[in-house]
């Protein structure tokens, strides 16, 4: 048997070989990664700019609770100064400074969302009513695409860690691990909201 006739021979026996190695399903998850990434940063945004506007809103309604306005508007300043790229993912110190940007804003925004019930007027604003409606929804779409992105993550971090796609996700990509996002400390205490003592 000639050479060229074994080699043409083990090509397709090297193809198959390699598509078992993580050659396609390793820069698959990663996308998929990025996307899920893509969807909670656009999420992230969409607070952010909600927030603005609710403050405008309630500025009228609560001068007194000036501390909380500024809280939140400070705290959406420096989660929106944090930025993150795909590339950042395997980063476990930049995950872990934007999550914590983004996890201040969170409990920011709690005493804020509670103000409604310490000014009935703010209630039957119709303008902040609709603000908060959309505030609460982006809250709930945040949990669900950090659900997906983690989902996304853990799905890559198996598969560039398993045989035999951990072959080619070393030898090929230098695939590293991507970090996960973590629930914060003050999320295991429920806040406190006093407006009883507003001046």
């Amino acid at each position: 048997m000639t050479a060229i006739r074994r080699l043409g021979l083990l090509a397709p026996l090297a193809a198959i070989g390699l598509s078992g190695c993580g050659i396609n399903s390793v820069p698959t998850a990663e996308e998929q990664v990025n996307a899920q990434w893509a969807n909670l940063q656009a999420d992230y945004q969409r607070r952010a700019d909600l927030i603005p506007n609710l403050v405008a809103t309630v500025k009228g309604y609560a001068q007194q609770e000036k501390s909380v306005l500024v809280e939140v508007t400070e705290a959406r300043a420096n989660a929106t100064r944090i930025q993150l790229s795909p590339a950042d993912l395997s980063d476990p110190q930049k995950v872990s400074a934007f999550n914590d940007a983004q996890n201040r804003l969170t409990q920011a925004i709690i005493p804020f969302q509670r103000m409604q019930e310490a000014y009935p007027d703010l209630k039957s604003n119709q303008n902040f009513l609709a603000l908060q409606d959309q505030l609460e929804g982006t809250e709930n779409r945040i949990n669900a695409s950090r659900r997906d992105y983690n989902e996304a993550v853990r799905s890559y971090n198996t598969r560039i860690r398993t045989f035999p796609d951990a072959i080619g996700a070393k030898v090929f990509y230098g695939a590293k691990p991507k970090v996960p996002f973590e629930a914060a400390a003050a999320a295991q205490q429920a806040p406190t909201v006093n407006f009883g003592n507003a001046s």
